[in-house]
């Protein structure tokens, strides 16, 4: 069987099937995973499902934002697990850094030459240039980005994905953000789609149920609920994927899975038109 086909799912011991696990927790479960094109299949018992694989038409970049002014949330690893993805995928992706850190250029020096090209742009010192053949575009922004530098950013973007730490800390930060986010004029307008994402998440803690339940109950000005997407689990695998520039999606599917799991909803999300501007 080729890599990176689809295969039926068999178990044959007939028990749970091993991609069914309980480390997202307080989200619905779903039950995808992903074969990476150039890894092999470890267990030959076992069927991985490839998510839907988002093309962009008519010439248009997507454009991905992944924000909060709050320092330390995880835009970063979000930012640069987003391109992995794309990039994994075969198609065009330009990552590009506005924050004077480069952490993301720092990931991205790191990453081996064979890998999917990522192209780094040096958002911070010198403006967003995309360069041509470029299908997603995914913009880690800056901490403590607010006034006219938040609606500069945000009149950027298709898509904004907020991730929020389960601390009291962030919590309350993300409440100011998020109140100063609903009145940049293209969110009062529904012009750009807004998420978010409980970061760093630990399974059965008091902060995690509590950074839940108050990420589930925000609305959006028009009154409907904001999205949110998915709890994504502390893992030792983001660590592992930083040091050598890649996202979680380019190790072998077995080695990842319970990350791959929390992930699926977001790029569920991502690959549908729910993310993308009326």
């Amino acid at each position: 069987i080729r890599t990176g086909a689809v295969r039926v799912l068999t178990r044959q011991d007939g028990g749970r099937p091993p991609y069914q696990s309980d480390h997202c927790s307080s989200k619905k479960q779903i039950n995808v995973s992903c074969v990476s094109k150039d890894q092999p299949i470890e267990n030959p018992g076992v069927l991985y499902f490839a998510p839907p694989q988002p093309r962009i038409s008519g010439g248009h970049v997507r454009t991905i934002l992944v924000l909060n002014a709050k320092g330390g949330s995880g835009k970063t690893t979000l930012a640069t697990n987003i391109a992995g993805f794309f990039a994994e995928r075969g198609q065009g992706v330009a990552l590009a850094d506005f924050d004077i850190q480069h952490s993301s250029l720092d990931w991205l020096a790191a990453r081996d030459a064979e890998r999917p090209e990522i192209k780094g742009i040096d958002a911070a010192n010198h403006g967003l240039r995309v360069p041509s053949g470029i299908e997603v575009l995914v913009i880690d922004a800056p901490a403590a980005t607010h006034g006219e530098a938040l609606s500069s950013l945000v009149r950027r973007a298709q898509t904004i994905v907020i991730p929020v730490l389960p601390s009291p800390v962030d919590r309350r930060a993300a409440e100011h953000f998020l109140a100063e986010l609903m009145e940049v004029r293209v969110i009062e307008r529904h012009e750009v789609k807004v998420a978010t994402i409980a970061n760093r998440a630990r399974e059965g803690t008091q902060a995690t149920a509590e950074l839940g339940e108050y990420l589930e109950q925000l609305k959006l000005p028009n009154g409907r609920k904001l999205p949110f997407l998915a709890h994504l689990r502390s893992s030792v695998n983001y660590l592992r994927a930083a040091e050598r520039g890649l996202s979680i999606f380019e190790f072998a599917p077995m080695a990842t899975q319970p990350d791959r799991e929390c992930w699926a909803p977001v790029i569920k999300w991502l690959a549908s038109a729910r993310s993308l501007p009326e």
